[in-house]
Order: C-alpha cells, then sequence, then structure tokens
C-alpha cells in the first residue's frame, strides 16, 4: 500500500520535517553568571565547560552587576539557571534582583541559586525563608562537583516544572477547544490543543504537525490532502499538500504505518497509528531531543486513544448535522417541486440569509442555524391544493387567504419539533411574511417584534423570488429588483436590511449566478 493509495481512504496524519531533529540537537540550557568579579565566571564556565543535561549543551550568559543581569533577563525568557552573588553595586543587589525576578517580572520558572563570599551579610536561613530562592551556597564550598550537582539539579527542576507549565497551557486549549469539540469548525482548534498537550507531556520541543487527507464521499472532494493543525515551526504548513512541503523520509515512515497498522519508534521519532473506526486510520509523528522510554510510549498510546475517542465523537456530530443539512434541503427542494420551482430557489436563499445574517453581525452560532433552516421557509405549502399552487393567474380573494394559511401552516408543523434547527424554521416559516409596518400576515407582526430570522427570511426570499422565473411571471432585470427592495424601505423591509443589499448587491448577484435555475417544466 502507498501513500497514494491511502489517500483514497479517510485517515489523518501527524509528520514533521527533519529540520525539528536538527532545532532540536541544537536547543540548549540557559545559565546565567552573575558576580562583579570575572574570575567567578571564567571558573564557573571551566567547571561546567563539557556539562550536558538531557541531550542539551549548556549556554552561559554573563552580567557582572545586577542592572545588566535586569537587562538579560527581560531580553530572554527562557533561562534556566541563574548563579547569583549577592554583594554585587550594593551589599543586597542580588537579594534585590531575586525580589525584582520573582514579584516584578513574574518568573517562576527560572532556578535561582545564590551565591555569596560573604556569608555574614546575607545569613543562609534569613535569605532562605524571606526570598524565593532554590538553593544556597557559599563561593568557598563550590567544587567543581558539587557545582556540577547544583546544576544538574536545578536543571532538572526547571525542566520538570517547565514541561507542567507547557502541559497546563496545552490542557487549557485542549478545554477549551472541547466546549465546542462538537461543531465542525472548531475541530482544528482541538486537534492543536492535542498537540501542544502531548508534546508537553512527553518534554518535547515546540514543533509538531497533524495532517488530514479529507477523502469523503464526494467526488469533487477526493482530491484534498492538507495540514490541518501544526505547532512551532510547522505553523506555517497549516493547510498545505503534504506530499509538496514534507520531505520524502517522512512521507515513507508513514506510508510504513499505514501498511503494517503499528506504531513505529525510530531513536527520538514517534510514529503512532490507532484506529478509531471502521474506514478511518489516524497517526501522529513527532520527534524529541532524546530517545523515547518505554513509559512516554505507554503514555502516548493511552493518551491517543482517549483523544480519538473525542474526536470521533466530533466526526459523528459533524456527520448527523451535515445528515440533517441534507435532509432540510430535500424537503425544501421537494416543497418547490411541488410548487414547479427548479429547487434552486431554497439552496440561493439559504445563501442570501447566510451572507447578509454575515454582514449584520449576527453571532456565528445564529449564522449557521438560519444558513440550515431557511430552506423550510416554505414548507407549509405542501398543504395548498395544486390548483392554487400552479394557478397562472391572480388568484380570487378565497384562494388568496388559503395560499396565505401555507405560513401558520408550516409554523405549526415544524414547531412540534424541541430541535433547536427546526424551531428556527418554524420561525421563518411563520413570519417570513410579515411586514416592517405591520401589514404583512399571519399576525401582523411589526419592526423588531418580527425575529430577525423572519425579517432576514422575507428580504430574501423576495429578492430570489423577484430574480426567478415563476408559472406567473419573468425574471426581473437586478436594477429592477433593487429599485422595488429601495421603494419598500421601512414598509416591507427592515431599512438595516435594505442598505445592506444596496451595499452588497455584487454578493447577492454571486449567488444568483452560482445556483441558476433550470428550466421549468410546461404542463
Amino acid at each position: 500500500m502507498t501513500l497514494d493509495d491511502e489517500m483514497e481512504q479517510e485517515m489523518f496524519f501527524a509528520p514533521e520535517e527533519e529540520t525539528d531533529v536538527a532545532n532540536a540537537a541544537a536547543s540548549v540550557w540557559k545559565v546565567l553568571i552573575i558576580d562583579d568579579d570575572i574570575s567567578v565566571h571564567d571558573v564557573t564556565k571551566l567547571a561546567l565547560k563539557n556539562v550536558e543535561f538531557d541531550g542539551r549543551p549548556l549556554q552561559f550568559l554573563d552580567a557582572y552587576s545586577a542592572a545588566e543581569a535586569r537587562q538579560i533577563l527581560a531580553a530572554n525568557d527562557e533561562i534556566a539557571l541563574a548563579l547569583v552573588d549577592v554583594v554585587m553595586e550594593t551589599e543586597h543587589a542580588g537579594l534585590d534582583l531575586v525580589h525584582h525576578i520573582r514579584n516584578e517580572l513574574n518568573n517562576t520558572l527560572i532556578r535561582i541559586v545564590l551565591r555569596t563570599g560573604q556569608p555574614g551579610q546575607a545569613p543562609e536561613r534569613t535569605v532562605i525563608s524571606q526570598y524565593d530562592i532554590n538553593d544556597y551556597k557559599e563561593k568557598t564550598e563550590l567544587t567543581a562537583q558539587k557545582l556540577f550537582s547544583t546544576v544538574f539539579t536545578s536543571l532538572r527542576s526547571y525542566r520538570d516544572l517547565a514541561a507542567l507549565n507547557a502541559n497546563r497551557r496545552g490542557l487549557e486549549e485542549v478545554i477549551r477547544a472541547s466546549g465546542a469539540v462538537f461543531q465542525i469548525s472548531d475541530l482544528d482548534s482541538f486537534i492543536h490543543g492535542v498537540l501542544e498537550q502531548l508534546l508537553a507531556v512527553l518534554y518535547l520541543g515546540k514543533n509538531s504537525l497533524y495532517l488530514g487527507c479529507d477523502c469523503v464521499a464526494m467526488e469533487s472532494k477526493a482530491d484534498r490532502f492538507s495540514v490541518v493543525a501544526a505547532t512551532g515551526d510547522f505553523s506555517s504548513l497549516v493547510g498545505k499538500n503534504p506530499i509538496e512541503c514534507l520531505n520524502q523520509e517522512i512521507l515513507n515512515n508513514v506510508t510504513t504505518v499505514l501498511e503494517s497498522k503499528q506504531s513505529l519508534v525510530r531513536g527520538n521519532v514517534y510514529v503512532g497509528y490507532f484506529c478509531p473506526r471502521l474506514g478511518r486510520e489516524d497517526v501522529i509523528y513527532v520527534t524529541g531531543a532524546r530517545p523515547m522510554s518505554a513509559d512516554d510510549l505507554k503514555l502516548i498510546e493511552l493518551f491517543l486513544k482517549n483523544v480519538s475517542i473525542a474526536y470521533e465523537n466530533a466526526l459523528l456530530r459533524d456527520e448527523i448535522e451535515g445528515t440533517q443539512r441534507d435532509m432540510v434541503y430535500m424537503l425544501g427542494e421537494a416543497v418547490e417541486t411541488r410548487s414547479r420551482e427548479t429547487g434552486q430557489h431554497v439552496r440561493r436563499v439559504a445563501e442570501y440569509c447566510r451572507l447578509i445574517a454575515e454582514g449584520i453581525g449576527l453571532p456565528q452560532r445564529d449564522i449557521e442555524i438560519l444558513h440550515i433552516a431557511s430552506p423550510l421557509h416554505d414548507f407549509g405549502k405542501i398543504g395548498i391544493p395544486d390548483s392554487i399552487l400552479h394557478k397562472p393567474g391572480k388568484l380570487v380573494d378565497d384562494e388568496w387567504h388559503t395560499m396565505q394559511s401555507h405560513a401558520s401552516m408550516g409554523e405549526e408543523l415544524l414547531e412540534r419539533s424541541d430541535r433547536e434547527m427546526l424551531r428556527a424554521a418554524a420561525v421563518l416559516a411563520g413570519q417570513h411574511h410579515e411586514r416592517w409596518d405591520g401589514s404583512g400576515y399571519p399576525r401582523g407582526l411589526s419592526g423588531k417584534a418580527i425575529h430577525i430570522f423572519g425579517r432576514i427570511g422575507a428580504i430574501a426570499d423576495v429578492f430570489d423570488a423577484l430574480a426567478g422565473r415563476r408559472c406567473y411571471k419573468e425574471p426581473w432585470p437586478v436594477e429592477k429588483i433593487l429599485g422595488y427592495i429601495k421603494e419598500q424601505r421601512g414598509r416591507q423591509f427592515d431599512p438595516v436590511l435594505v442598505d445592506w443589499i444596496l451595499a452588497n448587491t455584487d454578493k447577492m448577484i454571486t449567488v444568483l449566478e452560482q445556483y441558476p435555475d433550470t428550466a421549468m417544466p410546461h404542463h
């Protein structure tokens, strides 16, 4: 099975480029030496010259006064350890600097080791109890071995605290995304949060990515293969084709995992495979600065197993919403077909409603509900006799009253459901013939007493009805339609909606051109 073969199935990937290995190898632990004695700097660096921790070397930063240290700390937010002399410009310069780091910079991660050559001026017990430091050493007791032990212990503490902090940030992002994870628009945010969380748990770097191949049953989308979420250096790859932007070695690793259906570990590279359901395969590809242990792998497998459950629930929810949306369109089209319309009317009205709702700044959830519900605005026509529905000429009074009943009839049928979308459709069906001045039907509502969905549905429906061919009329030219809408500003239509359409006519015309009418059947 090749990668091209796998693109014909529904799956997700998580590779990263070789550059991440280089980045991980180049990463260092920053150690800030703060002392006004140059020889202390030299001796310290000599004693720690070849020290490495967790596969990463030390990088030394030198400050010869507390003031200079403040500048370096302000410019570097990833310093792991500060070796601080107490007496420099003043007798308490080092202690004042500690206070600055903890209380003004609010840096709780950096490990601070206080070093003093004059312990009488800064008694150990007093300093430890009053200042947030991690160790206190007299310079005379800092042999090369003790200095090594102090630095190693401090770096281990910094690594663990930094990982916990990153873990917390990643978890916060996952929780925030999880609040709306059942909305398809938030799935990418959820995946990004999952990556941040996973990297934090494993003490990995900032670079990872998650790829998605969306090979659904629609032929027009069968060839879409793109990066859907990424972190660190890979953030710029979101939306791109991974085959074009990732190297062959990574793609080969992904293919190997998909063929074997087993996770792969090669040193500091992990390629994880899991299958949340039949027909969907997920892969995550990450690298770290160190080889992954058996405990790391168990943690990854457990983490991804639980994440896949949440992700699968989101996909199932999206599938249900997609099915509901298709059913609404089919019902709307069935009603329009019975009215001898083309069926494109309901799609155009849905798009008009979405455009107008976005244009006037409705909340995103309301926009989505209105867009899905609008095809059912004429649902009540299902109860209107054919003799009236298909009459080419003007309706007599009794026939007109019967035709008007479709609004209340559609509302009554749809509001029997407690579903949010169908109740919105009931509002549209019952109010899209109300008028701003109160002369509409069935209730004679006016102004803002008409629900915003009803107001938007009304102007969208009329715009399309005038633009389309009906059994009783030919299509109007756009200029004539706009003239009528402008004339009805504050009478039939909400002035705000009229103003938006007049200012965005090109967007309305685009929808009209995108969903053209087919020829009406002749009877």
